[in-house]
């Protein structure tokens, strides 16, 4: 007789991981989901968002940490205790770091604030899950900093609308909304 203690099952990959979130969240809308914060939080998820993070060239955190430096420890050292932070729910971000640089044309100077790579990593694992969520309720019409979306698909998409007689476009602008709006991490 075989008891619930003698059945395996395979670990899912993120990949996996990703497209069930993906076809449920399609599929039923209002569906409630639970247990996503702990699928951020596996080594798997981890190592690819520190990639994707290391892949960016992002510059330095408050702690002065590179990429190369957190890379030439070994991922797997600056990863390692990641997991136990993010699930007993010990991890703390560390402050940004305020870095200013001119805008195009001389019109002034942006403020950014820059994470650490190791608080770049967690915002990493935690789009990676939230992300199929999310673009499964976008139009599908809509551009605007969607994964494998790019302004030339945007423009391909308008001329085969013109070529099917549909001439109404919607190009929306937020102009300057992040240097006029309040940010609670700043």
């Amino acid at each position: 007789m075989e008891g619930r203690g003698d059945r395996t099952k395979a670990p899912l990959s993120l990949q996996d991981r990703r497209r069930r979130i993906d076809v449920k969240a399609k599929a039923a809308p209002s569906w409630c989901f639970w247990g996503l914060y702990g699928h951020s939080c596996t080594q798997e998820t981890l190592r690819e968002a520190s990639h994707l993070a290391k892949a960016n060239h992002g510059a330095r955190g408050l702690d002065g940490v590179t990429c190369e430096a957190s890379a030439a420890s070994g991922v797997g050292a600056f990863l390692a205790p990641m997991p136990d932070a993010l699930g007993t729910r010990t991890y703390h971000p560390r402050r940004l770091r305020p870095k200013a640089t001119p805008k195009e044309g001389g019109k002034g100077i942006r403020r950014l604030s820059m994470p650490t790579i190791r608080a770049r990593v967690v915002q990493g694992a935690l789009q990676l899950i939230l992300e199929p969520l999310v673009a499964a309720d976008c139009q599908p019409g809509s551009y605007g900093s969607r994964p494998q979306r790019s302004a030339h698909d945007a423009v391909q998409r308008v001329a085969e609308a013109m070529v099917q007689d549909k001439p109404r476009v919607l190009d929306v602008e937020f102009q300057a909304y992040f240097a006029k709006s309040q940010h609670p991490l700043v």
